[in-house]
C-alpha cells in the first residue's frame, strides 16, 4: 500500500551558516556601528540583542534575510518577546521548531481528513504523520493540499513508497 511520512524538519547547518553571515553582516554595516549587535546561536535557539529595539529588528530582518538565501523555513522559528536587557539594550530570542508536536500532527491529521478522499488513513508515529492510501494518485492530492494549507509550520514529505 502506497504511503510517504509527513515531516518537520530543520538544517541545523543551514542555520548555522545563516547566523555567521549575518552576524559577520553586522559587524561591517555601518548602521550598526557602536550598537554592539549581536547574533548567536544557542541551543535550540538564536539569541540576538541589540542597543535599541529599533537596531533589534534592523537586526531580525537581516538574520530574516539570510535564512531565506539559505533555504530555511522562517515557519520554523517561534519569535519570543522584545525583552529589555542590563544597560537599556533589547534582546529577542527565536527558538527553533523541528518535529510535528501532537497539536500540529492533529491538524495535519484534520487536514487530511477533511480532504474526503476515499481508502486515505493518516496517523501519527512519533513526531511525523504518516499518510497511506490505496492509490498513488490520492497520495499526490493530499501532498499537494498539505503544500497549501497554512498549518503554521514547515513540511516535508518523505519516504514515498508504493
Amino acid at each position: 500500500m502506497p504511503s510517504f511520512d509527513v515531516v518537520s524538519q530543520i538544517d541545523l547547518q543551514e542555520v548555522r551558516n545563516a547566523v555567521d553571515q549575518a552576524s559577520r553582516e553586522v559587524h561591517t554595516r555601518f548602521d550598526f556601528k557602536g550598537t554592539d549587535s549581536v547574533i548567536e546561536l544557542q541551543e535550540g535557539a538564536i539569541k540576538l540583542e541589540s542597543s535599541t529595539e529599533d537596531r533589534l529588528a534592523a537586526l531580525v530582518v537581516v538574520l530574516e534575510e539570510k535564512l531565506v538565501r539559505r533555504n530555511v523555513s522562517l515557519k520554523s522559528l517561534d519569535w519570543g518577546e522584545v525583552e529589555a536587557a542590563s544597560g537599556a539594550r533589547s534582546r529577542q530570542l527565536a527558538r527553533l521548531q523541528a518535529g510535528i508536536d501532537s497539536e500540529k500532527a492533529k491538524g495535519v491529521n484534520k487536514a487530511v481528513k477533511d480532504l474526503g478522499l476515499k481508502g486515505v488513513q493518516s496517523q501519527t508515529q512519533g513526531d511525523q504523520v504518516r499518510v497511506t492510501a490505496k492509490k498513488r494518485d490520492a497520495l499526490q492530492e493530499v501532498i499537494a493540499a498539505l503544500k497549501a494549507a497554512d498549518l503554521g509550520i514547515p513540511l516535508q514529505f518523505e519516504n514515498f513508497r508504493d
